[in-house]
């Protein structure tokens, strides 16, 4: 019980999960440590297995053309290098990707993103520092379906969850989006900062409410990030994590595996 709290679970979460676990033990011999680690990490696969889903690449080869992806989350949660790294996959993967550079509200991000652009070797759509970030994205949208593109990913500015009047702003984006193409944006794809534990938790639950949230990309596990939260987000919202970042080079945003998550929450491998 210790060690899921200090990993992040939280403790209601952690209730749930302990809960589950001596249900499971029960008309065992729970003094065998061994016995009770595999139970755990059973528990902890079916709470992960209710958000389970196809993976980011399942979703693009089996939706529309084009795959739109809009990427929202807080300030500092590495957005703009979390979709830069989507894109080199896609472009590895032999898809045309297109991005989109809707955060306007700061010139750096802007820059930033055509830095990661020319780098990856794709195209992306821009207005000046200040401009409307809805109409950044439609005519990201126009431009996608004229050049024939698999994929747009927008990127959006970094706002606080609590500040309704900038969650309102990515209301207008998503509308905008549906009114351009019907049915999209297809994945709204909410990154979280794994380090930020329970506050993710917070943001997941708001971002949901205001655009609904259709999978996660959850960064910075290398570091001192317990990752737990993923568990109580998978537990509370049922969000499919799509992706992980475990560092800094391009190859280090990875597909989300359940069991090898598990086995690196609690320090040991499933047998």
């Amino acid at each position: 019980e210790a060690a899921l709290i200090s990993s992040d679970l939280g403790v209601s979460v952690t209730e749930r999960v302990m809960k589950r676990l001596k249900q499971s033990l029960l008309g065992t011999d729970g003094s065998q440590a061994v016995l009770v680690q595999k139970a755990l990490q059973q528990t902890l696969l079916d709470v992960l297995s209710k958000a389970s889903g196809p993976t980011l690449e399942q979703l693009i080869a089996n939706g529309p053309k084009p795959f739109v992806i809009l990427a929202v989350g807080v300030n500092g949660v590495g957005k703009t290098t979390t979709i830069a790294k989507i894109a080199q996959r896609l472009v590895q993967g032999g898809r045309v990707p297109l991005l989109v550079a809707a955060d306007t509200f700061r010139a750096a991000a802007i820059d930033q993103l055509q830095v990661w652009a020319d780098r990856v070797g794709v195209a992306v759509i821009r207005h000046r520092h200040g401009s409307d970030p809805a109409a950044v994205a439609y005519d990201g949208l126009t431009a996608a379906k004229a050049r024939h593109v698999d994929v747009v990913l927008i990127d959006t500015a970094g706002r606080l969850h609590t500040k309704s009047n900038l969650m309102e702003e990515l209301r207008k984006i998503n509308r905008v989006i549906g009114q351009e193409l019907p049915g999209a944006p297809h994945e709204v794809l909410l990154v979280l900062d794994a380090t930020l534990g329970q506050n993710a938790l917070a943001q997941a639950r708001q971002f949901h409410q205001a655009v609904g949230v259709t999978g996660l990309a959850v960064t910075k596990l290398d570091g001192t990030a317990r990752g737990g939260i993923v568990v109580a987000i998978a537990d509370e919202l049922k969000l499919p994590v799509r992706l992980i970042g475990v560092g800094e080079a391009v190859d280090d945003l990875q597909d989300f595996q359940p069991r090898a998550f598990v086995d690196a929450l609690l320090g040991m491998p499933y047998e």
